[in-house]
């Protein structure tokens, strides 16, 4: 498999299709974004070997690959001063313990942030950065059954007393994007209101 069985290239934009769909969005040939997730809750002593296959493949090593194929692309598109640029998106929930035994899903998180740190280090030299947007709570439809049940609950964990929304990451993004952004490698930066630094959740 290669980076063109997977990409159809159209002026700046590269979609994904095929096998990787989903996986991640390479917004311009110098920008992609790794934003693949899928959760799997149950107890302990019923947790499945088929959650770590399953998030583990893609939360984790499909970002790799997919990584790894479009970097020739990533490394074409940098200039001196203006690095092509990956956001991993991670979770707070690979920064700590989570409350909910999702047990595949954080471990699959803290190995993405890592990665992308390992991605920093390597990728550095070639002229493309690696960082990671650790998300706390987000309107979103994996989050959908969460937020129904436990809005308020989160809500009033949260230091800034709301839950996050789409232009939160977007302006993250935004900033690693920019200029502003050019010299940021390796970093995991939340995004999550304050969450982790007080979570009880």
């Amino acid at each position: 498999m290669d980076a063109a069985s997977l990409f159809d290239v159209k002026n700046k934009f590269v979609l994904v299709t095929g096998g990787a769909k989903g996986i991640g969005h390479m917004i311009s040939r110098a920008f992609l974004v790794n934003n693949s997730g899928a959760a799997w809750g149950d107890s302990f002593d019923a947790y499945p070997d088929a959650a770590w296959t399953k998030l583990l493949t893609l939360n984790l090593q499909r970002v790799f690959t997919l990584t790894q194929l479009v970097a020739p692309l990533l490394e074409a598109a940098a200039r001196p001063g203006d690095p092509a640029r990956i956001v991993n998106i991670g979770s707070v929930d690979g920064l700590r313990p989570p409350p909910m035994a999702t047990f595949a899903y954080s471990a699959s998180k803290a190995g993405l942030h890592q990665l992308s740190r390992a991605l920093a280090r390597e990728l550095g030299p070639r002229g493309i950065t690696s960082n990671t947007l650790a998300c706390g709570p987000f309107e979103s439809k994996m989050m959908q059954a969460t937020l129904d049940s436990m809005r308020e609950v989160m809500e009033g964990e949260i230091p800034m007393g709301r839950i996050g929304t789409p232009e939160d990451v977007g302006g993250a993004c935004l900033f690693l994007a920019g200029r502003a952004g050019a010299f940021v490698n390796g970093a995991t930066i939340p995004i999550d209101g304050g969450l982790v630094l007080v979570s009880k959740l």
